[in-house]
């Protein structure tokens, strides 16, 4: 009796190592890595089928298919198939640029996510035409954007179409893509220089087009394309020596440009030119919650606060660009980063049906009118109503946000093991051996909850490494085994915990990552404070009133207006973390039914309004002295908030000076 048992004892011995940063030179048979000359990255992608979303997130994605960006063949005139130029056979026509790739960009992959048949077939529809029809040259796409820039070609919307031919390669393997890529890249490096990246914005997001001739050289090793890295390297705006550009989203897709070339010529550029782009960003127009930065339409001198607003298309760029440095470098602040934003920012630019969306959105923002906000707010024109029929761009590319955070939970490793990088409810199914299959099932509610779960389903017991990131805000994170607490060492805290052990059949391990409250300061940004608990930040809960302002009957447009005070400042005293039952429509991003709430004390400032344009009036320094009697106030997570103040001043009866008397501001 004796054998068995201690078989069965030493078969649950775990090994829990934590590492900064995760192993990389090592071998995964199973999924593409970089091949030489590229540098090695210790994250692979896993297939587009590879993971399944559940839960809050698979509620999104169907939010997204029944929403506009689901029906915007029906909404959008740049998806007239009658003339459009991305259909025709010889190029000609009509909505040419960007919008078609776009939308198609999200959509595809929409589709392929959901296994939803309308969208496969609308999807198809679209990726054949463009299969078929690349000139005998190998130019891809509308013969227009051949010779846009005064005779010399435009190819920045082909940079987006290459993505939307890299998903559906994966999700369907026709070598056709293959095929036409290598021949469209072929036309690239036989373009002169000169007329190489001519024009404004396919100069500034060249690293768009260096990744998606990385990945045709990892599946077909033709040594052309690495010159043709290097050309486009040279052609690209320099992200290295600083940030050449500060439209919003132009730097939310190139800053990594620097961290691209260095797999390939790291005496060129580095990752650490990257990160310091990113961080004299958010240092300068950032320092606000929410993951991004004031750029309405641009970042600009003395337009720091926290009213400031993004697109919603830089939103989806900054997700992206972290989920593909994540990838490269391993650091797992790229992780958090990415959650920052799809947590706490993109959710506010849509409506909770996902049915409309606005063009910006800001940390404080407290009524979303048809109203002009210029120069407050660089563009003008109703950039703050909800509106399925407008906000081109944001419209169109807005499509990838969830689908991409969906496709990047998991990857493939060293040594044939996997990593939960990003959390959210999900099941993956991923090769770890040449006999099987893995399946883990993340049961989780999180970031709403502390508790991770994942349920391991396979035919027989199998060794690899798995991977897991303990986030930098958890300082106590612990590890169970069927029930068996795990030695996870202190200094855990943003790194990771590689758990080394014969996985079997039935195995639940459980991550705990306790979350608290914590006051985050601003102090160059009036010294404002927002209040964060684990991933989330939270916003004041201001009551919503949406009014219909045009649109039709099937997609209407809203404007949203405030039915609660929304002037307060937060006194720092108390805080109540109070939990919620799950909301029964599956959607936690929504004002009134979010699972998680807030309570602590505030003081109204009764001098702190709206100015003259409908903008929320500007913060002034903390603290503000107001002798204003405490009140209870409720915080939501911010990205449930479409009106929300997350950047708060702090109310003092002791200290500070008083708010001015000015409504202008």
């Amino acid at each position: 009796m004796l054998a068995p048992l201690v078989a069965a004892f030493m078969a649950q011995q775990v090994s829990v190592k934590i590492v900064d940063k995760p192993s990389v030179g090592g071998l995964n048979t199973f999924y593409v890595s970089n091949k030489t000359p590229i540098d090695p990255q210790p994250f692979r992608k896993l297939p587009i089928k590879a993971i399944k979303p559940e839960g809050w997130l698979l509620k999104q994605l169907q939010l997204e298919a029944n929403g506009f960006t689901g029906h915007l063949t029906e909404i959008s005139e740049f998806l007239n198939k009658k003339n459009n130029a991305w259909l025709s056979p010889t190029g000609e026509g009509d909505h040419g640029w960007e919008e078609v790739p776009y939308w198609l960009k999200g959509f595809g992959d929409l589709g392929y996510i959901l296994q939803d048949p309308r969208i496969l077939k609308e999807t198809d529809f679209w990726v054949q035409k463009v299969l078929q029809n690349q000139a005998e040259d190998g130019w891809l796409g509308p013969r227009s954007n051949l010779k846009a820039n005064d005779g010399k070609p435009d190819m920045w919307p082909n940079m987006v179409m290459l993505n939307v031919l890299q998903s559906y390669y994966d999700y369907s393997g026709d070598k056709r893509v293959l095929e036409l890529m290598t021949r469209y890249f072929k036309w690239q490096a036989a373009l002169p220089e000169e007329e190489f990246y001519t024009s404004y914005w396919e100069k500034q997001r060249g690293g768009d087009n260096m990744a998606s001739v990385y990945w045709l050289y990892n599946r077909t090793g033709d040594e052309f394309l690495l010159d043709l890295a290097r050309k486009i390297h040279r052609r690209t705006a320099d992200w290295t020596s600083g940030i050449p550009d500060f439209h919003g989203v132009n730097f939310a897709q190139a800053f990594r440009e620097p961290a691209e070339f260095s797999l390939l010529d790291s005496k060129a550029a580095t990752v650490a030119e990257s990160e310091a782009d990113y961080d004299k960003m958010r240092q300068m127009y950032g320092q606000v919650p929410g993951g991004m930065y004031g750029a309405d339409e641009n970042a600009r001198a003395g337009y720091t606060d926290p009213r400031q607003a993004t697109e919603t298309c830089a939103m989806a760029e900054m997700m992206l660009s972290s989920e593909m440095l994540l990838a490269q470098t391993g650091d797992p602040v790229w992780a958090e980063r990415c959650e920052d934003v799809a947590f706490n920012s993109l959710p506010a630019s849509m409506t909770p049906d996902l049915k409309a969306l606005h063009y910006l959105t800001s940390p404080n923002m407290v009524q979303c009118d048809a109203g002009s906000k210029a120069p407050e707010l660089q563009n003008s024109g109703p950039m703050l109503l909800f509106n399925p029929w407008d906000h081109r761009c944001c419209q169109h590319n807005v499509s990838h946000a969830w689908p991409y955070f969906s496709e990047n939970l998991w990857y493939g490793m060293d040594d044939n093991g996997l990593a939960a990088v990003i959390y959210a409810p999900c099941k993956v199914n991923a090769s770890v051996d040449f006999d099987q299959t893995v399946s883990i099932e993340e049961k989780t509610q999180y970031p709403f909850d502390d508790q991770i779960e994942f349920h391991f389903t396979m035919d027989s017991p199998v060794r690899f490494p798995l991977t897991l990131r303990i986030p930098s805000w958890c300082k106590e994170a612990t590890l169970k085994l069927n029930g068996k607490a795990l030695s996870v060492a202190k200094e855990s805290q943003g790194k990771y915990a590689v758990l080394e052990t014969e996985w079997k059949n039935g195995d639940v391990l459980v991550l705990t990552l306790p979350m608290k409250v914590d006051v985050n300061h601003w102090v160059n940004n009036h010294n404002a404070v927002s209040i964060q608990r684990g991933p989330l930040t939270y916003a004041l809960k201001i009551g919503e009133k949406y009014v219909r302002h045009g649109g039709t009957d099937a997609w209407p447009a809203f404007s949203l207006e405030p039915t609660t005070p929304w002037n307060y400042g937060l006194t720092l005293d108390h805080f109540e973390v109070v939990s919620k039952p799950w909301p029964t429509n599956g959607q936690p991003f929504d004002w009134d039914s979010s699972p998680v709430e807030i309570k602590t004390w505030a003081r109204e400032i009764p001098s702190w309004k709206m100015d003259s344009l409908g903008l929320v009036g500007k913060l002034e320094p903390s603290p503000v002295l107001t002798k204003e009697k405490a009140q209870m106030v409720t915080l939501i997570p911010m990205g449930a908030a479409r009106l929300r103040i997350s950047s708060f001043p702090v109310a003092s009866i002791l200290e500070g000076k008083p708010w001015a008397e000015n409504t202008t501001n």
